[in-house]
């Protein structure tokens, strides 16, 4: 019997496949090359998956009887996986711009920050911005994210700090996921500075007891979603042992862990990633090769951030 799928791409001129056999992922040899079909045609289901890819005859022959809500003429077109962006945080208020001209004079990651700028001056800002400009301004970010060829995106929260505001963030988040076309992963961040007027050890006693069995409610409730918890664990933020706290509670309540480590200075984050089944650790400047090894082993994905890199020193 024929059924209904939302759409036919076909009679592409070449349709580039980066997991051709199921993989999760590549590794090693695996990723110098890619699987490039010519002449090919590609159907997506009515569930948004993709059913069949294939040569264009094959798969007009596959699904001659089958009905589609749109076909797309792909002829002397290329049809590339779209981009994952792995690492971001879309949602803030307070241009930072006026810090470049302190990093081209020297000034480092950490002394911005101790000046109250940095992560500190975006705080103050997302606080005082409403629910409404905040949802606008990360709308117009995700709609360029769009037109540069992203798909998913991961969004952290995390320019918050206190309860109220992480949650302002997230439900802004979960709008955009219900109302925007692109996937997302929602990351709670609540943990990516040391909140001024608290040790890192009281805020972390403070995300333990108070912001994560909030989020636990909220998504029972199924008001907000959120798939990933973070934490910076890094000199003066957050130390080994209340990472771990947090990242250990988090996970208590089903988030998956995806957090910074290893950036300015060698914390062993990766190894107490891969200890706690991390799923994914970003930056790793100064990751340890016993750190590296342990993620290999584990599959435990690096995110690198250049860009970010570059401008910390």
């Amino acid at each position: 019997m024929a059924g209904g799928h939302r759409l036919l791409l076909e009679n592409a001129r070449q349709v580039v496949l980066v997991c051709a056999r199921g993989e999760r992922f590549l590794t090693r040899d695996a990723l110098r090359s890619l699987e490039v079909l010519e002449g090919a045609s590609l159907v997506v289901g009515t569930d948004g998956f993709i059913k069949a890819i294939g040569p264009a005859d094959a798969i007009q022959k596959q699904f001659s009887e089958e009905t589609f809500e749109e076909r797309i003429d792909c002829s002397g077109k290329c049809i590339l996986p779209g981009l994952v962006d792995a690492h971001t945080h879309p949602v803030w208020a307070g241009e930072r711009v006026h810090e470049f001209a302190m990093k081209l004079a020297g000034a480092t990651y950490m002394d911005i920050h101790q000046a109250g700028g940095g992560i500190n001056f975006t705080v103050e800002r997302t606080r005082q911005a409403s629910e409404e400009e905040l949802y606008s301004s990360f709308q117009q970010r995700l709609g360029c994210m769009m037109r540069a060829g992203t798909t998913l995106v991961e969004c952290k929260s995390g320019y918050g700090l206190n309860l109220e505001t992480e949650l302002k963030m997230l439900r802004v988040i979960e709008r955009a996921r219900q109302e925007l076309d692109i996937g997302i992963s929602a990351t709670y961040c609540g943990a990516h500075s040391v909140p001024k007027g608290k040790t890192a050890s009281e805020a972390a006693d403070d995300i333990i007891k108070n912001h994560l069995p909030r989020l636990k409610e909220l998504g029972r409730n199924g008001e907000i979603h959120v798939d990933n918890i973070d934490v910076f664990c890094e000199k003066g933020v957050f130390d080994l042992d209340s990472t771990r706290r947090i990242l250990q509670s988090g996970k208590d309540i089903g988030l998956q862990i995806n957090f910074h480590g290893d950036e300015l200075h060698p914390m062993k984050a990766a190894e107490l990633g891969v200890e706690l089944g991390a799923q994914a650790i970003s930056h790793l400047e100064e990751v340890s090769d016993e750190g590296i090894a342990a993620m290999a082993s584990a599959r435990c994905s690096a995110v690198l951030l250049p860009t970010t890199a570059y401008m910390l020193r």
